[in-house]
């Protein structure tokens, strides 16, 4: 199994997500602010699909989301004065496109959902991850600095998932897209070491 991104963390059996990121980081994480139908869908119209787009695809904050207090969190996160070289203005205008056909309902209900994900997940409570996994995350994506890595680094995650490879590359969130050839390289490599064995 190959993860991206966002390392395996356990289910907690005494909280729910919303209810642990709101007791955690309070009501202006991206993910609280994502819970409430058709608030992010009315902050999210004040710009075009576009502009959106690149807010959150080419986002290089490091820390995680949290909007100041009484502001949309898609009113704080900033484009970058430049396109970062691994993806043009035509791309980012594609994904706008599929975008301005589907709008964002169906990628915010992916968070709206983690309640219900968690109550689904209830029956494997305590399960660990046995099978061989990798992780590929960028040394600059969102939170690594101040959760990710601690968790990762200090050999936490393992006792969760024993048999992982954790590969840091330069990059942020995306890093599927921002160093794509390293990352198909990565994973062919994971999956030729398994062939070996």
């Amino acid at each position: 199994m190959v993860a991206m991104c966002v390392p395996f963390i356990p289910r907690d059996p005494y909280i729910k997500p919303t209810l642990f990121f709101k007791q955690s980081f309070g009501d202006d994480l991206y993910i609280s602010q994502f819970q409430e139908a058709g608030r992010a869908e009315r902050s999210f119209a004040k710009y075009d699909h576009l502009t959106v787009i690149k807010k959150f695809l080419l986002i290089n904050q490091t820390d995680v989301l949290i909007a100041p207090p009484g502001m949309e969190i898609i009113d704080d996160i900033e484009i970058p004065s430049h396109l970062p070289p691994w993806i043009t203005e035509q791309e980012l205008q594609i994904y706008a496109d599929k975008f301005q056909e589907s709008g964002f309902t169906g990628g915010l209900n992916y968070y709206r959902a983690v309640d219900l994900t968690w109550e689904l997940q209830a029956p494997w409570q305590g399960s660990k991850i046995t099978v061989p996994s990798e992780l590929i995350i960028g040394d600059k994506d969102i939170g690594y600095e101040s959760f990710s890595n601690p968790y990762i680094e200090g050999n936490v995650m393992k006792t969760f998932v024993p048999d992982i490879e954790v590969v840091i590359l330069e990059g942020h969130h995306f890093i599927q897209q921002e160093k794509p050839q390293q990352v198909s390289d990565e994973i062919l490599s994971f999956i030729q070491k398994l062939a070996i064995d």
